[in-house]
Order: structure tokens, then sequence, then C-alpha cells
């Protein structure tokens, strides 16, 4: 049989693909559930002795997982109907039967009621995780290094506060003029781990779109005025940016109320702290970042890290970036594989975000 041109709907089709929507749709997932609930009310009546009444319960254990807010209240309810029935044809009562009832009752009631004021959201729970883990995938997206020449290597790496999936630090990398140069942003927002995940999906989108589509001069006073249009309530956050050459090493280096960027100069194996001052961003209207310009030599480093590196209760931030330059010069001592990520482990604060971005050229 002859092909159909590509673009219109191969016979049959549709009729596979109808069933296969039909069974993970709300209305679907419902309809099997509430049959094995019948089902079980089916088998307490024919063999009361060998269904326990718990049974019916199950559904609704899987409905809390698979329904959306708006369909798992009716279903709640039909679960309370099923457990009266089942209530009446059971024949042999304990008192461990009667309480399990009664929390089943309770427990449904609970269900109901939480649903109802979680119908905005209108997914299920396991289809919102899902939806905040793609979230979470899109932040980290907007962090990965293009191809570079060989001679430059682009680490980065974080950790949130407690462990979280979710954080308020980010990156933001991307090429310009035609793969010449390469474009680096780290990123603070205010707050940390999850409560900050949603605001820094948000300006990790917008700041991918600024950051490759301006110039490095006009790129924090854009994210600046973003922030400022956005009137969040803890709307501010801290940002360091570098556009670095990528053929003769000339940086030029933008903060916004971020920790100072550090870099080490392989000649002499000094580690420099590059003052770049700027306010932070969603503060104050119409600022102008002053850029620091340097060059990275051969065999030359330059770290962007966020304040959970460096800052701890009661200890000056100095004593912070003292520590951590410390830590990556014993650490190099081994190898530049994986540095990133073992410089995070080796320093900062576990209760804090702390991201850390390395460049450097090789010799």
């Amino acid at each position: 049989m002859r092909a159909l041109p590509a673009g219109l709907p191969q016979p049959g089709g549709a009729m596979i693909a109808a069933p296969r929507r039909w069974f993970t749709s709300d209305r679907g997932i419902a309809v099997l559930l509430a049959l094995f609930s019948a089902g079980v009310l089916v088998g307490i009546a024919l063999c009361p002795d060998d269904v326990p009444i718990t049974l019916a319960f199950l559904p609704l254990v899987i409905a809390v997982l698979m329904l959306s807010s708006r369909a798992l209240p009716w279903f709640a309810a039909y679960v309370l109907v099923v457990l009266s029935v089942a209530s009446v044809l059971q024949e042999s009562w304990t008192a461990r039967t009667a309480i399990s009832v009664v929390l089943m009752y309770v427990i449904t009631l609970a269900v109901i009621v939480i649903a109802r004021g979680r119908r905005g959201l209108s997914v299920a729970r396991m289809r919102g995780e899902s939806m905040l883990v793609d979230l979470r995938d899109r932040i980290l997206a907007q962090g990965e290094i293009p191809v570079l020449p060989d001679q430059w290597l682009v680490q980065s790496a974080l950790a949130s506060a407690g462990g979280s999936a979710f954080a308020g630090d980010f990156f933001v990398a991307t090429g310009s003029d035609r793969g010449s140069r390469i474009e680096l942003v780290v990123v603070d927002v205010s707050g940390k781990g999850e409560g900050a995940g949603t605001r820094a999906l948000q300006l990790s989108g917008a700041m991918g779109g600024l950051v490759g589509a301006l110039p490095a001069d006009r790129f924090l006073p854009a994210a600046n005025d973003y922030l400022l249009q956005r009137a969040w309530e803890e709307g501010f956050a801290t940002a360091v940016h570098v556009s670095v050459d990528l053929a003769s090493g000339a940086f030029e280096l933008r903060s916004a109320g971020h920790p100072p960027a550090v870099q080490r100069h392989a000649g002499s194996g000094r580690w420099q702290v590059l003052r770049a001052e700027g306010p932070v961003l969603g503060i104050v209207e119409d600022v102008a970042y002053d850029a620091y310009r340097g060059r990275l030599a051969p065999g030359d480093s330059l770290l962007l890290y966020t304040d959970g590196m460096v800052e701890e209760p009661r200890r000056d931030i100095e004593l912070g970036i003292d520590e951590m330059m410390g830590a990556a010069e014993a650490l190099l001592r081994h190898s530049w594989d994986g540095l990133a990520d073992r410089l995070v482990g080796a320093v900062g604060s576990p209760d804090d975000d702390r991201a850390l971005l390395l460049v450097h050229r090789r010799p």
C-alpha cells in the first residue's frame, strides 16, 4: 500500500492514538479506578470473609497520584459512596475494622477539602512534579556551555540549600560574534532553595534572550529594567557578567552587587580580586555598570561565584574569599577535571545556594 504524503493522518493512526490518550486522561483513569472499586464491592458481597474492606480505599490512593485536582474531589466523593456500601455489605465487624473504616472516611473527606483548595492547578501530583522537573531542567539548560576552541575550558557547578532540586542561583552561557566571544553570567536571585526557584526560572529565560542579543555594556541595564517591571516582593538579584574574546583572551567584567570575581595569574601563581562595582538588579532605575577590563593569558583562570561560596554568619566575606582561593589552589595540584564540582563541595555554606563558574585558558 502506498503511504500517504507527509502531514496527512495515516489510516488507523487516529484510532490507535485516541485510546492511548483516553487511558491516560482524567476520565479514563477515573473510569478504570471506578470499575476496580465496583469489583471490590462485588467481591465483598460474594466473599465477605476473603475480601477486606480496606481494599475499597486503594483506588483513592492511586487517584491522589494520577488525577488532577479538578477530577479528584468527584472521585473521592464516589469513594465515600463505595465505602458506605461496603460497610453495609460487611458482615463481621471487629474493633480494628471499625477504626479502619472511620480513618478511611476521615482521609477521604480530607482529600476532598485539600483537592478543592488546589483546583487552580488542575494537574495531578505526579504530573505537577514532572512539570517542576522540566522547569528545573530548563533553568539548567540556560547554563550549558557552548562548544569552545580547544585552548578554552569552562566548567560550572551548582549546589542548592539543603540538597533541594531547586535553587535561586543559575548560569547563563552563550556564544556571540559568530563564536568569537563567549558571554557568561552568574546570577543569585533573592531567597534560596524552592522559594527562589520559580523566580530563577523566569529570570533565566529573560537573561538567556538578552545576553546574546545585546552588546555587553547593555546587558545588565536591560536585566535591571526587566526586574523593575516585574515588581516582585523579593524582586532583586545580584549578577556578574563576563564577555571573553576567545582569540586574545581579553575580557570585560561587570557586576551588579555580586561578590567580586577572582583571577589566577599563571605566571606568578597569585590570585587577584577583580573589583567591578554596580548596584543590585531590580532596585534602582537608570543605572550604569562600570566594566573591569583585563586579559586571560595562557594558563590563567577566572572564577565567578555566588555569595553562598564565601559568606557565612559572623564571618567577613573577605575571609571567605581567601578561603575559597586557598582551596582552589590546593585542588589545582591534582587536575583541572571536575575542579568546579570539587571546589563547590569543599567550601561554602550547605545552608545556602552555591554556584561557581570556572574559566580557564589552557597554556
